[in-house]
């Protein structure tokens, strides 16, 4: 189950990122997180840069409305997005591989 909170405008949820995938994708729901393959690899913060533009990309917001608000240097983060609703992030989820 995928698991979400909104508060004040703002979407908060867990991603789990792969770094160094052949491919940058989102992929779908992954133990109550959003699984999201990178292909850029975790140095440098090179990471979190193309997890912040592949969700901008994917909500179609700017990248200053998308914030990693912990686990800069782990696979599983807390994101917060502003001005998503919830029916987006869980569509997203449904037609994701």
């Amino acid at each position: 189950m995928f698991s979400f909170s909104e508060h004040n405008g703002c979407l908060i949820f867990t991603a789990r990122v792969v770094p160094r995938a052949s491919k940058s994708e989102i992929v779908g729901e992954h133990n109550g997180a959003l699984k999201i393959r990178l292909a850029s690899p975790p140095v440098n913060g090179a990471a979190n840069a193309e997890l912040i533009h592949i969700l901008a990309k994917a909500f179609d917001i700017p990248n200053r409305s998308i914030e990693i608000i912990s686990g800069q240097t782990s696979k599983t983060k807390q994101v917060r997005l502003e001005n998503v609703t919830s029916e987006r992030l869980l569509m997203l989820v449904k037609t994701s591989r």
